[in-house]
């Protein structure tokens, strides 16, 4: 028997044995390990036949294909199809984790469908909804967040959060997660509103950013940013007033944020408030309704002869032009007592059109509820701050030409930035120290934070609105 050499390899026959020996060893431990497999998925679906499934971004289940109609009103004129995804944001709106948000929609889906309650009332969801909450331990405190959230969507009280700050402070962070947590679509950029400013238009801006610039002092320091904050509220003013008029929240996040502009805004639209207050309690006053009636005479009289020497005469007093002011005069008196006779109507139609205008100014007139400004500054410690900031600015300076290479200036620009935003929290502005080992903790609290603000601003809206109906 002729052995083979160590290190050679074997014959072809003998190959093919072995080939066929791994195969057949090979495919009886994977039926082996698939039967184990199907056993233990069996063993698993028996255990948890009754749990929804394990939460996950696109779990998706067969009580997604049934709708259920979810009536509005007291005469339920209005329904909408009930969502899964909108009942989720809407729990982990009320701080409770996302994993057991999907589960609790799953349940409350289950139990209407099971229950063949595809037609429910909003009042009878939310008590299927309530209980469901209060199974799984969250109780009374998460039951009257979400009634509050539902109700300041629904009477749409603006709300606008400022995350100022300067850079490396985590800004763009915190917004895009609050605006995860709190359900807000919008989230402005002031980094975008100043490229869009600088490229697009003519305001006054520059490339290079107002922190990599060499000032004489401090104080030009901030005048020139406080200068380009300006600016780009201008540029927020559209967004800002679109939001002030839907009841849309907002979040602003950047640099170019200085708080001192929207605490004037907040005064302006308190002083506003306080003269509109005045002016309606001199106009309860019988003494007042008289003397505004009579006021009210005077001014019609004499706009009244101010249109008809304005109508009659010009400028220069030409007697023809009179003359001619006054045949037209005559000739549409005359066509419009001829269009009465010929058409009695229209007299009512007219009637029908100034009481049509007066109730859409009326409309239109209504006081917006009030907004709520939520200005947040972020603030890092020292040592973590100028250990971002340099290895930010190493990587801008490679990337960007405009950048001088002294960081030690840029640090200190934005030091000074910083301490400016920071000094508003004497006049009641919310500074928020930020760091990497407590950041989890930070965003919990800024969460509560702006419930709280909301829940404050909701309970001033109310407080206002009866003495609105009065008046």
């Amino acid at each position: 028997m002729v052995r083979a050499p160590a290190g050679a390899d074997p014959p072809p026959f003998l190959q093919t044995r072995m080939d066929m020996a791994a195969s057949s060893s090979s495919s009886s431990l994977s039926q082996s390990h698939s039967q184990s497999q199907t056993q233990a998925h069996k063993v698993e679906e028996e255990e948890h036949a009754a749990d929804p499934p394990s939460p996950s971004r696109n779990a998706s289940s067969k009580y997604d294909f049934v709708k259920v109609k979810v009536w509005l009103g007291e005469n339920a004129d209005h329904y909408y199809v009930l969502s899964r995804f909108l009942l989720c944001r809407m729990l982990t709106v009320t701080k409770i984790p996302n994993h057991v948000a999907i589960k609790i929609a799953l349940e409350l889906k289950k139990l209407l469908v099971d229950n063949s309650l595809l037609d429910v009332s909003q009042s009878d969801l939310e008590a299927n909804l309530f209980k469901l909450m209060e199974k799984r331990g969250y109780g009374e405190d998460y039951i009257n967040r979400y009634k509050m959230m539902t109700r300041f969507h629904h009477q749409r009280v603006p709300l606008v959060v400022l995350v100022c700050g300067t850079a490396c402070t985590g800004k763009s962070t915190i917004a895009t997660q609050l605006a995860g947590r709190l359900n807000l679509p919008n989230v402005l950029q002031t980094d975008m509103v100043y490229e869009l400013l600088r490229t697009s238009t003519d305001a006054p801006l520059t490339s290079v950013p107002v922190w990599a610039r060499d000032f004489d002092s401090p104080e030009e320091l901030i005048t020139e940013f406080c200068r380009e904050c300006r600016v780009v509220r201008k540029g927020l003013a559209g967004d800002l007033k679109k939001a002030m008029k839907d009841g849309k929240p907002i979040i602003i996040e950047g640099i170019h944020l200085d708080p001192s502009i929207y605490f004037m805004d907040e005064e302006k639209r308190d002083d506003n408030s306080k003269m509109e207050k005045k002016v309606a309690e001199c106009e309860k006053s019988p003494a007042s309704v008289e003397s505004k009636t009579e006021r009210q005479q005077e001014n019609e009289l004499h706009e009244k002869r101010m249109d008809d020497s304005q109508e009659c005469m010009s400028e220069e007093g030409g007697i023809s032009e009179g003359l001619s002011c006054a045949k037209s005069h005559v000739i549409s008196s005359s066509d419009s007592a001829y269009s009465k006779e010929k058409n009695p109507r229209a007299e009512d139609e007219g009637h029908k059109d100034l009481d049509l205008q007066k109730n859409n100014t009326t409309k239109k007139d209504k006081p917006a509820a009030e907004p709520i400004v939520v200005p947040i500054v972020l603030r890092m410690s020292d040592f973590d701050h100028k250990a971002l900031l340099e290895e930010w600015t190493a990587t801008r300076a490679s990337r960007d030409n405009c950048l001088p290479q002294d960081h030690r200036k840029l640090i200190n620009n934005l030091k000074l930035i910083q301490d400016y935003l920071c000094s508003f929290e004497s006049q009641g502005l919310t500074v928020v120290d930020i760091s990497a080992n407590s950041f989890p903790q930070t965003l919990d609290w800024l969460h509560s934070y702006l419930l709280q603000c909301i829940e404050r601003g909701l309970l001033a809206a109310c407080s206002e609105s009866p003495k609105q109906g009065g008046s």
